[in-house]
């Protein structure tokens, strides 16, 4: 039996958000031990909400905050208050920075949402509200950012590394570990977050768009599962070519990714 009845959300008790993020910038250190996240999140008050006065109120699970700062500025405990569901910051300007550091333990994360482990590797399950695992955000879909992550993990364990968007670098980090950068441009709700790190294999193909654009496909597995990628390649080229032929959509990314993982 559940420890509690699921809340209701009905359509009418919706409020729109008092602030909106225009940019989630993080940084995941991937250790055995644990992994820091590191957040900077470019924030302003929503001028449709009518309400200047209300307080910046963040959700978040099962983290432990490391730091609090704002344009720049340490926040001491005083002058915030956390819970077991959300960080809440009084007395915000109109526009500002904050940066979060929050500690996860994803190899005890057995509720399969946030950041956790499967098989060796780091997976995220977002959808519907599993963002708020990983650090503090507004985790509502109505909250549009766009994001640049960096991931830094042990190079011989996660080869792969691997989140939305666009790969812009990579490079070694030392002591046998690595780190890349994905930008995404376009922007998205919380819930369509994606990280992966782990010892991957990859499908390769590519698909042709309308103009001509050369996109990279590739599907990432197991390394005993490569065997079993070609339908799945050949679903996805011909999705992408009916996007084309019925809704005039051509891709918008450099490459498309998959990951089949259990």
């Amino acid at each position: 039996m559940p420890d509690s009845a699921p809340n209701a959300i009905r359509l009418e008790d919706y409020r729109v958000p008092d602030f909106l993020i225009d940019g989630v910038d993080l940084t995941f250190d991937l250790g055995e031990e644990g992994t820091t996240v590191t957040s900077r999140l470019a924030i302003r008050r929503n001028p449709a909400a009518g309400r200047p006065g209300a307080p910046l109120v963040l959700d978040g699970q099962e983290l432990e905050l490391v730091s609090v700062a704002v344009d720049g500025e340490a926040w001491g405990a005083n002058r915030y208050r956390v819970d077991d569901e959300s960080l809440t910051l009084p007395d915000m300007p109109d526009a500002f920075t904050l940066d979060v550091e929050t500690r996860i333990e994803p190899r005890k994360n057995t509720a399969l949402e946030g950041l956790y482990t499967s098989g060796g590797n780091y997976c995220t399950q977002c959808e519907a509200e599993g963002f708020r695992r990983i650090t503090y955000m507004l985790d509502r879909p109505d909250v549009m950012a766009r994001y640049t992550t960096t991931i830094v993990a042990d190079r011989a364990r996660y080869p792969v590394l691997l989140s939305n968007g666009n790969l812009v670098a990579e490079g070694d980090a030392g002591g046998g570990r690595h780190w890349a950068k994905w930008e995404d441009p376009f922007p998205k709700p919380s819930y369509l977050f994606a990280l992966v790190a782990g010892d991957l294999a990859a499908h390769r193909d590519s698909f042709t768009t309308r103009s001509g654009r050369k996109i990279p496909l590739e599907i990432y597995v197991r390394p005993g599962d490569l065997d079993k990628c070609g339908h799945a390649m050949r679903s996805l080229q011909k999705s992408m070519a009916w996007d084309e032929e019925v809704y005039g959509l051509e891709y918008d990314l450099d490459r498309f990714m998959i990951v089949a993982v259990s």
